[in-house]
């Protein structure tokens, strides 16, 4: 009997065993899940870009004719004033040098221009002394006409004949122009390099900033001919300044007009605020750094914030453009991580008395780490992110425990 009774009890302990490794083998383990909050609160979309600061007004300095530029007076980084500081003096082109055959024709142009001058100087005082006498003529029938001796007819006669040699003398006294101008301009085609005259207060012509800034760049510094429209130096104003972001096409066209943009990574401590001023109609095909063709197209932004904000930014400097396409100050929104797709619809899993439920979710706006939730979810609803083919519905959780 002793031997039966501890039979029976070590089979009975035997089947406890087995039952609770069987119930242990079986029962439900909670999944381990790391989980978030549905947040109510101010809300932003945004498309991010790199941009690059430029002078709105940048003027170009050319050379006005072809000659030579004396050396710079002024450096990069000068500040000018407009129509008071010289930037530029340019001296006209020197006169070449002749060959003998082209000097041989300049001289004998001078001859034949000196002849001229001297018919026409004869024909002047042929004229004169002609005007002389018909004007003595005029004068002496105009007294015989005074005492009744001479006709009325007479007087007409003498006036006509003193105006016909007072035009003849004005006549020859314009030949005598022209001779003297046709003189003049040959003995200008002998004037060589050697005989002009240096130093001469009107020999250059001293070009002045066409308005107030700091010189951006020169040319070049040292004296060198140039020709007519050629650029010498550029000027404008450091603290006048836009910003050039070049977004992708299909970031564009989602940009509204007048868009906020929030620009940081420039340097300073705060962030600085910046209003698109307009968008280029057209776009170009760049080449990414993976060899990936995009479109592109310029996008311009006016800084609002005043230059004393905005230190030793300047021209050509890099910077990070938040372009906002939308935001609201109180919006329902949840982890993108807590979302996945349930056929057509969006859902996530929501901790409910430790166990997760899978609900449908209506969504609005997104950016890049939350969405907003326009029905589905309420402010305080814990999700479950980026849940686990173990997670399901109706499956114990249990929180995971941050790091």
């Amino acid at each position: 009997m002793h031997r039966h009774t501890r039979l029976i009890l070590i089979v009975l302990a035997a089947a406890v065993i087995v039952g609770l490794l069987v119930w242990t083998a079986l029962r439900p383990v909670p999944v381990t899940a790391e989980l978030a909050t549905v947040t109510q609160g101010p809300m932003r979309v945004t498309v991010d870009v790199d941009g690059t600061t430029r002078i709105r007004e940048v003027y170009e300095v050319a050379a006005p004719f072809a000659g030579t530029a004396e050396r710079a007076p002024v450096r990069v980084g000068d500040k000018v004033v407009a129509g008071e500081t010289v930037v530029a003096v340019v001296e006209p082109v020197a006169p070449s040098l002749l060959d003998a055959r082209s000097r041989s024709q300049a001289q004998a142009a001078i001859a034949e221009a000196q002849a001229a001058l001297s018919v026409a100087d004869s024909q002047l005082l042929q004229a004169e002394e002609e005007l002389t006498y018909a004007q003595s003529q005029f004068d002496r029938v105009q007294e015989l006409v005074e005492r009744g001796v001479a006709s009325i007819v007479r007087l007409e006669d003498a006036a006509q004949a003193l105006n016909v040699r007072r035009a003849a003398r004005d006549a020859a006294q314009s030949a005598r122009d022209m001779a003297q101008g046709t003189l003049d301009r040959a003995q200008a085609a002998l004037i060589g390099p050697e005989t002009t005259e240096s130093g001469s207060s009107d020999c250059c012509v001293q070009i002045t900033a066409p308005a107030d800034g700091v010189v951006l760049s020169v040319a070049r510094i040292s004296e060198r001919p140039v020709t007519a429209g050629e650029t010498l130096l550029s000027i404008g104003d450091p603290t006048d300044l836009e910003i050039v972001a070049d977004p992708l096409s299909r970031e564009a066209v989602r940009i509204p007009e007048n868009a906020r943009a929030i620009v940081d990574r420039w340097g300073g401590d705060t962030q600085l605020e910046a209003r698109l001023r307009q968008i280029e109609p057209s776009a170009r095909t760049e080449v990414s750094a993976l060899g990936i063709e995009e479109q592109r197209v310029e996008a311009i932004f006016d800084i609002t914030d005043p230059a004393d904000t905005r230190p030793g930014l300047g021209n050509g400097y890099a910077v990070r453009l938040a372009i906002v396409i939308w935001e609201d100050a109180d919006v329902v929104q949840v982890p993108l991580g807590a979302l996945f797709r349930d056929g057509n619809d969006w859902a996530a899993f929501v901790l409910r008395d430790g166990v997760a439920r899978q609900v449908t979710v209506t969504l609005g706006q997104r950016n890049d780490r939350m969405a907003q939730v326009l029905d589905g979810m309420q402010p305080g609803d814990q999700v479950i992110l980026h849940p686990s083919d173990a997670v399901a519905d109706g499956v114990k959780i249990d929180p995971a425990v941050p790091e």
